[in-house]
């Protein structure tokens, strides 16, 4: 790939990354976990860029690659991650780092969505995004009335969790 190719993926990488972070957060529990998720992400991520069209934002592309990433591997293994490997080169970002000692409440919302299953995750990150219906049924390939019914439904059960 050229060197200008790799250098937007870098810059929109960077200015995105969180939206990762909070991905990685919704489907593992621990920081090794999060820090292999994140990678594997952004090397899926990388596999893909040349793909990207730009028809949408970036950000709406990185969450569908991100969301489908973290889904497919929750799904083959809920305690560990499992990574491909990939020769990253010259290419480096540096992480973020990511503070885990947030608010109480915070803990306790995650705690209730991550007994919510993967499309309902999604949906509940995006939200919280504030992302608007027709982007969460663009990412999420459902349509617009389909989120908005699963939206508040899910809000009633996360209701219940955590007021029970």
């Amino acid at each position: 790939m050229n060197q200008e190719l790799e250098q937007a993926f870098v810059k929109q990488l960077k200015e995105n990354q969180n939206i990762i972070h909070k991905i990685c957060r919704l489907y593992t529990s621990g920081e090794d976990a999060h820090n292999d998720l994140f990678q594997e992400i952004t090397i899926q991520l990388w596999k893909a860029y040349p793909k990207f069209r730009g028809e949408s934002k970036f950000s709406t592309w990185a969450y569908r690659v991100a969301l489908n990433t973290a889904i497919t591997l929750y799904r083959k293994s809920t305690r560990s991650v499992q990574t491909s490997s990939f020769d990253m080169g010259n290419l480096f970002v540096k992480q973020e780092e990511y503070n885990y000692e947030e608010e109480e409440q915070i803990k306790l919302m995650y705690q209730a969505v991550h007994q919510l299953n993967d499309i309902e995750k999604a949906l509940v990150f995006m939200y919280l995004e504030d992302k608007d219906y027709e982007e969460i049924s663009e990412t999420l390939g459902i349509s617009q009335v389909n989120a908005r019914v699963k939206m508040n439904r899910i809000k009633t059960k996360l209701r219940k969790i955590l007021n029970p």
